[in-house]
């Protein structure tokens, strides 16, 4: 049964100005139920993450001044809002999320977690909205408990995953993979193993051709395990992402990362990533496409 992390502090409310993205958090799973994708079943509440684990990605001081609540101004600034004990207890619960969405992914062939995604956040900062590496996270427990030996990051949100890329630099059991709006945030890029930076205003066909010729070259990593970072600020209805694709092209895409692991029989992990449109229904309706692609592609 294809297992899906959720839990209640996701929908957590932001400060001020910041609330808006946090409703799909509570939509997507009654949607997906509403329309008889899933059931309560499928859903899993995670609890919090071991320290030990945080720390196989994340600077010992930035997480003890993460948790005590002693970041800088400076660096509160650079996350997007100020800290409070609730929304770092949200992201230990959206890393555990997906460190037990890994585990069943290696069960099931996919596994998902309905937040997730926050790949700007490196080994000793927090930026844009995240906190803690969740998939970075993961894939370090993975290698560090030999339940993997090379692992391949998918970042498709618009945003290049700079985190990401910072943390498993010089990581060679792990190849990063980041395709992204060139001149969109953040605009300082950390380099990834392979980077498609794109222009703006790219629409379906250009985007998914750039992808198609991307997916191969994955391959030559030789992965056994995936971590798929399915962002739907892609869509041309996106307030901060500048590209032009349509929610077909978004659901396009993701039949294709996801139909690349089933034909390769590599296990993958699916995070939400971002999605602002100002219309709450079209980030919803492209975020349920994902999970629709990959119960019928897994199941």
């Amino acid at each position: 049964m294809v297992k899906i992390a959720w839990h209640p502090l996701y929908a957590h409310p932001l400060p001020e100005g910041h609330r808006f993205p946090m409703l799909k958090y509570e939509l997507i799973p009654e949607q997906l139920m509403h329309e008889g994708v899933i059931t309560q079943n499928n859903l899993f509440t995670p609890d919090q993450l071991e320290e030990d684990v945080v720390i196989l990605s994340h600077n010992k001081d930035y997480w003890n001044e993460l948790k005590c609540l002693t970041l800088s101004s400076k660096e509160q600034r650079r996350i997007g809002f100020p800290l409070n004990a609730q929304l770092v207890e949200r992201e230990i619960s959206i890393a555990k999320g997906t460190v037990d969405g890994a585990l069943f992914a290696l069960e099931y062939g996919i596994a998902f977690n309905i937040a997730g995604g926050t790949h700007h956040a490196g080994s000793n900062w927090g930026e844009g909205f995240c906190l803690l590496n969740d998939q970075a996270i993961a894939a370090n427990y993975l290698l560090k408990n030999n339940l993997a030996s090379r692992i391949l990051m998918i970042d498709l949100d618009v945003h290049q995953g700079n985190g990401t890329a910072e943390i498993f630099y010089n990581e060679p059991r792990v190849f990063t993979f980041s395709m992204h709006g060139d001149k969109n945030f953040p605009f300082r890029k950390e380099r990834s193993d392979l980077d498609v930076p794109l222009e703006d205003g790219i629409t379906d066909q250009l985007y998914l051709d750039k992808l198609k010729e991307s997916l191969p070259l994955l391959l030559k990593h030789k992965p056994d395990f995936v971590f798929y970072l399915s962002g739907v600020d892609v869509l041309e209805t996106d307030k901060l992402g500048k590209l032009a694709m349509s929610k077909e092209g978004c659901k396009e895409r993701d039949r294709l990362v996801l139909q690349f692991c089933k034909d390769n029989n590599l296990p993958v992990q699916v995070s939400m990533g971002g999605g602002y449109s100002p219309n709450i229904k079209d980030i919803v309706d492209a975020h349920c496409n994902t999970f629709k692609i990959g119960l019928d592609i897994f199941e």
